[in-house]
């Protein structure tokens, strides 16, 4: 994988992705400005950029991977070939045909996962992936993303036992 410096990334990362405008985020609130996952994960060289960064922000207990829907996806499946763990793909919601489940990929139970996301604006779409995964028997005690916004969702997370990990913050974005 290319090294590049976090500022670089950074830098990368805000010319593909960091648009401007008005927007509703996930939490109902609205913004100023959306970083655009997709600009930057539907990019090969930003992608394995960003999964490469998050390697080796994996903890050493991690038993599996859990990729939420949808740009954690992407993530957890190239970390997870780079750390050779098992990834677990975490719906939003279990699916209504088939074999129903929210959680596809492996058993969760007894196993301690580490959630991969893209965006963390209130931690709202992790703590739902984690109550399913703990739901399910596994174990959830931190979450690795791409970008933290800054907006409390660490704060958030912490109060129901995650720990947020994350290769980019708001900041170093505004300082690129």
């Amino acid at each position: 994988m290319e090294d590049k410096t976090p500022d670089l990334l950074a830098k990368s990362i805000n010319s593909r992705s960091r648009l401007t405008g008005s927007f509703t985020l996930r939490s109902g609130r609205t913004a100023s400005e959306y970083f655009d996952k997709y600009l930057f994960e539907s990019d090969p060289k930003l992608l394995k950029e960003v999964a490469g960064r998050m390697v080796g922000l994996v903890p050493a207990n991690a038993q599996m991977l859990g990729g939420l829907e949808l740009g954690g996806v992407p993530l957890a499946t190239l970390v997870g070939q780079a750390t050779r763990l098992p990834v677990l793909f975490v719906r939003k919601a279990a699916k209504e045909y088939g074999t129903r489940k929210q959680a596809e990929g492996g058993d969760p139970t007894g196993q301690c996962i580490v959630l991969i996301e893209d965006v963390v604006t209130s931690g709202g779409a992790v703590i739902n992936a984690a109550a399913a995964i703990r739901g399910l028997g596994g174990m959830v005690t931190d979450v690795i993303c791409a970008i933290d916004r800054e907006e409390g969702g660490a704060e958030a997370l912490a109060a129901v036992g995650i720990a947020l990990h994350a290769v980019l913050t708001r900041s170093d974005l505004d300082h690129a």
